[in-house]
């Protein structure tokens, strides 16, 4: 046998040997061909036939409820939120109240079959209605009394009843701060209450003419020993503070209808009272007091507030209105100085024609 032939022969030879000699690992190697085929076969079945495809999932019914639910949920609180916004409780009782009352209407007894059923049916179906308006109506009724013992003064009469023979004094309110008193704070000596210039005299003369009350936004517990170094000789005798305010849009105003006084015998002085008050009309606003030494603001008022005491006009408000927009106590001066002038000037006619 030639080398060439013999080098062709080896190869095979020595194939088949190893597969006589092992003849486990023909058995697996057969198998896994015939596996790979049968799961090629099955592959090739399958993708065609659409009915041997796994089902796709079906979506739940619940998810339309879910949304429905939550739209009339937010529909219902947007119109509860409206609601509130844009009508008072007592508008809201009015609007709904022939609402309510048509779904408690009595079944006459005189009516046929089909109307009791068709009054039956229609009371049952705004029972619902009928029970969340009430519902709401009650809850908002108890919410806006919680807020209202916030915001509103404790009493509708924060002041007592007038003895009868002092119903023609005058009331005069004064504003604590930056009108009578300043408080400073400073860091080696922390806060100190200082009195504007002018305050005793002010007090002890005024409290002749007028009943003084003190009135402001803190609380009472601050007040009242401010008031008791302020005032040591009891020319103030009422004092308001925090809880005798009306707490609106994140201040605290005086409310000067609460005091249980004549509107047209009480005048407000205070550094910020047009900001302060809700009846500008009775207010009359001075120069906010800051620590200045030179400060007269308050001794400058005697004049005119005297005056006005003494005279007793039927309304202060329209003796206050004559001086708006003016400095009250230099244009009662000039006015002074002017009625004075015409007093002389009568005098002096008076003479020549007795002459």
């Amino acid at each position: 046998m030639s080398r060439v032939a013999r080098s062709r022969l080896l190869p095979r030879i020595s194939a088949l040997s190893f597969c006589a000699a092992s003849p486990a690992a023909a058995a697996v190697s057969s198998s896994s061909t015939s596996a790979a085929a049968t799961a090629a076969s099955e592959a090739s079945s399958t993708s065609g036939d659409p009915s041997s495809q796994q089902p796709p999932v079906a979506r739940k019914p619940w998810g339309t409820l879910k949304v429905a639910a939550f739209a009339a949920v937010s529909a219902a609180v947007g119109a509860t939120g409206y609601a509130s916004y844009a009508y008072s409780l007592e508008e809201l009782d009015q609007m709904t109240r022939e609402f309510r009352k048509k779904s408690k209407h009595p079944i006459p007894e005189d009516a046929s079959g089909f109307e009791k059923f068709q009054a039956m049916a229609y009371s049952a179906a705004m029972k619902a209605p009928v029970a969340t308006i009430e519902l709401y109506l009650d809850v908002r009724s108890q919410i806006e009394d919680q807020i209202r013992g916030f915001s509103e003064p404790v009493s509708d009469k924060l002041l007592p009843d007038r003895p009868p023979q002092e119903q023609h004094v005058l009331t005069l309110v004064l504003d604590l701060n930056e009108t009578l008193v300043y408080s400073d704070w400073k860091r080696e000596r922390g806060w100190r209450t200082f009195k504007r210039p002018g305050v005793d005299a002010f007090l002890e003369h005024l409290g002749k003419f007028y009943e003084i009350v003190v009135y402001s936004d803190q609380l009472s517990m601050y007040v009242d020993p401010v008031v008791d170094r302020l005032d040591p000789k009891g020319n103030i005798r009422h004092r308001l503070s925090r809880v005798a305010t009306k707490y609106e849009n994140g201040k605290h105003y005086r409310d000067l209808s609460k005091l249980n006084r004549n509107p047209a015998q009480v005048i407000y002085i205070s550094a910020h009272a047009l900001e302060s008050s809700l009846q500008p009309e009775n207010s009359v606003q001075i120069k906010p007091w800051k620590l200045e030494n030179d400060d007269t603001q308050l001794l400058d008022l005697i004049p005119f507030l005297e005056y006005v005491a003494m005279a007793r006009p039927s309304d202060i408000r329209a003796v206050l209105a004559s001086y708006q927009g003016s400095d009250i106590a230099a244009e009662f001066i000039e006015r002074s100085k002017e009625h004075q002038r015409r007093m002389q000037e009568q005098k002096q006619s008076g003479r020549i024609w007795r002459r």
